[in-house]
């Protein structure tokens, strides 16, 4: 799938754009077979100029969505964001996915763009940055390039997340620059969490109808009744699956 010629690339259930969604004009809002629908804010995609990149790659799983006012800046084809499932962005958030001098020679300038033959080396670039599944990220966060947030993390308002940033699964980070304040959830619970994967599901949208009861329940209340639970679900993701395969 191809905007322009920013490569944008989602699940490969995508059927095609939704211009009459009451938020079309506040988003881009990508429509998949099953239900679900992801959403990209107007003029999202920026380069240095702050104009639409020519290069560059962005990917984005079904059911997330990032706030009005939000950007993501490209300096060279080789950089990607990807976002993965059901990952809920505030306002205003910024993703810089370069922008570095490079600071081991005589000089950070960048003379190249004086002209006249004038060169410099190429920029240090950072890895790529991706967010994982099931991440709720708060208003006007900034992250740097290089980073990997984890499944089930929420990040802070305002929140600074610097250059190569790794979090922990199911993590609570706030901060200038962001560090842990607290897991979500015991680690027996993170750890079951991270076995079900539930948003890995085939015929996501019915396997989430038909859990739904699960996912409204306060997984902090009773540790061993939480448990039971999630042993539960994990039991009927493989029966899921089993019959999916048929």
């Amino acid at each position: 799938m191809n905007k322009k010629t920013m490569n944008i690339k989602t699940d490969a259930d995508f059927i095609g754009y939704d211009k009459y969604h009451p938020y079309a004009k506040q988003f881009q809002i990508l429509k998949y077979r099953d239900g679900f629908h992801s959403t990209i804010p107007t003029g999202f995609f920026r380069d240095w100029l702050d104009e639409e990149p020519t290069t560059g790659t962005f990917y984005i799983g079904k059911g997330s969505g990032l706030g009005v006012g939000s950007i993501v800046k490209y300096d060279a084809g080789i950089q990607s964001l990807r976002v993965g499932r059901f990952v809920a962005g505030g306002l205003r958030l910024k993703f810089l996915l370069n922008g570095q001098h490079e600071m081991k020679t005589i000089s950070t300038a960048m003379f190249s763009v004086f002209g006249h033959g004038l060169t410099n080396t190429p920029p240090p670039q950072y890895a790529d940055s991706i967010i994982k599944n099931d991440v709720w990220i708060g208003d006007e966060m900034m992250m740097l390039g290089g980073g990997i947030i984890e499944n089930g993390v929420v990040i802070g308002a305002r929140s600074l997340l610097p250059p190569n940033f790794r979090s922990e699964p199911y993590g609570i980070y706030a901060g200038s620059p962001a560090r842990l304040v607290r897991f979500r959830f015991s680690e027996k619970i993170r750890e079951a969490l991270v076995d079900i994967a539930w948003w890995d599901m085939p015929n996501l949208f019915s396997w989430v109808k038909e859990m739904n009861g699960c996912f409204t329940f306060d997984l902090t209340l009773d540790e061993e009744k939480t448990l039971d639970i999630l042993r539960l679900v994990k039991e009927k993701k493989q029966l899921w699956i089993r019959d999916h395969q048929q």
